[in-house]
């Protein structure tokens, strides 16, 4: 190498053991690796990591066998201020040639042969690359772990919270929600998503838990706010119940209105559900259920007052529906006669035997509307020459 080519060769390779030595130490204070020194692992993340950490003994060797060898360089280099022949054969040597000596490893006893173990040499370019590879072996399972607890860990801390939320609900309600058993579970998950992240196959187990105390947690808040505002929703659902009778009452009054003018199968007989409701009600003043229980049974005595209530009063419209759908057909009936009068067919025999037929059905009480409809339908296409 030229006096030029030495110093900018040595220039280079100081910058590269910088920037080395900064990604080592940036290695050192990552949080992973931090994690995992003091870590105890086991399975194929404690033999993934006892590679890495193999790796990482070797990168090491490989370091400092580079630098002693730039340090030697950079000694040399200080010693002339012209450099001469000598001087930059030495120095080319070290900074190109095979300079880095990696010392034979001891083996254990069963591993030796009584041969000679030669040393290793390397040049600095060669000793990087190898570095290199280890380096990438190392991060490598930093990445693959922490990806792993990057997104398994938050999911265990928040159902870890959920699962304190809920006994501190628990506490308020005098309760136990009987989650013993997913309490063991979680911790067994953050056990195995702790020590041995590369196999702990979690995501279906730790989605049911996280499910199952999100749903608890859910029942239980609503039994909180059911305990504090039982009185008060009770007094609404007495309300509610007396809507019901009033919306059965107008059902049944209906229907004795309409079934003396429409005929009308035993089915249509409106039917009271609200005694039932009311017993439900009484019975949950009186059962010591958990709160948890009567917030549920609550809701659905809520649900169904309302549901009962709907259903009487579109009961009773349905039933006087009825009557104004016999009117609509009476006053279709008449239409249909002052048409044929206009086209000469009032005394037409069989459109006068067609329309008595749809009058009397009509005008008869009970009126069966499913006949008189049909009459009609019949009449009034006779009238338009067959068509609807």
């Amino acid at each position: 190498m030229s006096r030029e080519g030495v110093e900018h060769a040595l220039r280079a390779r100081a910058d590269e053991r910088d920037r080395i030595s900064g990604d080592l130490l940036d290695l050192e204070s990552h949080t992973t690796y931090q994690l995992l020194k003091g870590a105890s692992l086991r399975g194929a993340t404690e033999r993934r990591w006892a590679a890495a950490h193999e790796s990482l003994a070797t990168l090491w060797l490989l370091n400092d066998a580079y630098r002693a060898v730039l340090r030697d360089a950079e000694q040399l280099r200080a010693t002339r201020g012209r450099l001469g022949a000598e001087q930059l054969a030495e120095l080319t040597e070290l900074l190109a040639g095979a300079s880095v000596v990696l010392r034979a490893a001891a083996k254990p006893v069963e591993q030796r042969s009584l041969l000679p173990q030669a040393d290793e040499r390397l040049t600095l370019a060669q000793t990087v690359a190898r570095m290199d590879a280890a380096f990438q072996d190392v991060t490598s399972a930093l990445n693959d772990i922490d990806a792993v607890w990057n997104a398994l860990l938050p999911l265990l801390d928040a159902a870890d919270g959920d699962l304190r939320r809920i006994h501190d609900l628990e506490r308020d309600l005098g309760e136990d929600a009987g989650l013993d058993a997913p309490a063991a579970e979680l911790k067994r998950l953050r056990a195995a998503v702790v020590e041995d992240p590369l196999g702990a196959a979690v995501e279906p187990d730790l989605d049911r838990l996280t499910r199952l105390l999100a749903t608890t947690l859910t029942e239980l808040e609503l039994a909180i706010v059911v305990k504090e505002e039982y009185a008060r929703r009770r007094e609404d659902l007495v309300a509610a119940l007396d809507r019901v009778r009033a919306a059965e009452s107008e059902a049944r009054l209906a229907h004795g209105a309409v079934v003396v003018k429409i005929a009308l199968p035993p089915q249509a007989q409106p039917r009271s559900g609200v005694d039932a409701l009311a017993d439900r009600l009484d019975a949950l003043d009186a059962a010591a259920d958990r709160w948890v229980l009567r917030a549920k049974r609550l809701a659905e005595l809520e649900s169904e007052a309302r549901k009962a209530a709907d259903q009487a009063r579109a009961a009773a419209k349905a039933l006087y529906g009825l009557v104004g759908r016999r009117d609509e057909l009476r006053g279709r009936l008449g239409a249909c006669q002052v048409m044929a009068v206009r086209k000469g067919m009032a005394e037409d025999p069989a459109a006068s035997e067609l329309f008595e037929r749809a009058r009397v059905l009509l005008w008869s009480a009970p009126c069966d509307l499913t006949k008189a409809a049909a009459a009609v339908e019949t009449y009034q296409r006779a009238i338009h020459g067959g068509k609807p």
